[in-house]
């Protein structure tokens, strides 16, 4: 069973929207390119993008850079639109798209502060402990799960990648969402009927 913490959680959420607490401000340009790409006026929904310009805004920008220009596959945008993707429209608006930044600057510091030997790699001993660091508690079965989900084999051992590690931290945050939605006495239970399951499952 996974444990999580309520309050670290709604601690993070928060503490997303301040680029300060988490290391560099995001580069002036990404920006502009969001703005550029939300507000063409060709476009039918104005000040909003999708997965795929997400990606090309993330990508393009000097903002992999700060990433060890690692660039993101258009898999992981989809999670990460999808994410905070409250109204369902898959879009993100621009207050969305700084609340995501502040996420991907708070992953990344975390991160690289694991990547102790500096590979691009986190092990699975690795990954327990910046898990645990962001108030997850996942038993050895869950911690499983998410290797065999995410992490490839390197020199004969499991190891995540950085694009990988924030599908994953993704996936976490927003399955922890709807489970914490759905628990009104927060105490770690939470009712589902099958369709919402399915919405819940199928949307990330």
């Amino acid at each position: 069973m996974a444990f999580y913490g309520y309050h670290q959680q709604m601690q993070f959420q928060a503490a997303a929207m301040q680029f300060a607490q988490f290391g560099l401000p995001p580069p002036p340009d990404i920006n502009m390119l969001f703005q550029q790409v939300a507000n063409d006026p060709s476009r039918q929904h104005l000040g909003q993008i999708d997965a795929e310009q997400l990606q090309w805004i993330v990508n393009q920008s000097e903002f992999a850079s700060q990433f060890r220009n690692r660039n993101f596959s258009l898999e992981t945008c989809k999670v990460m639109t999808a994410m905070l993707d409250r109204d369902c429209s898959g879009l993100m608006s621009f207050p969305e798209f700084q609340e995501l930044l502040g996420c991907l600057f708070h992953w990344r510091n975390a991160f690289f502060n694991y990547d102790t030997d500096r590979s691009g790699h986190i092990d699975a001993f690795e990954l327990n402990n910046v898990i645990a660091s962001f108030g997850f508690r996942l038993s050895q079965l869950g911690l499983q799960a998410l290797l065999q989900r995410y992490s490839k084999v390197i020199n004969g051992r499991q190891a995540v990648a950085f694009d990988d590690f924030v599908a994953c931290c993704v996936r976490l945050r927003a399955l922890t969402d709807a489970f914490r939605r759905r628990d009104p006495m927060q105490n770690g239970q939470a009712m589902f009927n099958y369709d919402e399951f399915i919405q819940v499952a199928m949307g990330l």
